[in-house]
């Protein structure tokens, strides 16, 4: 078991384990930009739908 993680932590240690890490994590960071975009994107429709249903229903139009 310390064998595994002396040989896990040694490999972490040579510039092309740090590489592979700072790789991944550029791919995890991109990945979640995207997907926050996306969450941005779906709030403020959403913020949009609900403040114009809400307007109409206000001013006396039945909305459902």
């Amino acid at each position: 078991m310390l064998n595994a993680l002396a040989l896990q932590l040694d490999v972490l240690t040579q510039p092309v384990g740090i590489l592979g890490v700072l790789i991944l994590l550029a791919a995890i960071i991109l990945v979640g930009r995207f997907l926050l975009s996306m969450a941005w994107r779906l709030v403020i429709i959403g913020i949009i739908i609900v403040g114009t249903l809400y307007i109409l229903s206000v001013l006396g139009f039945s909305v459902l």
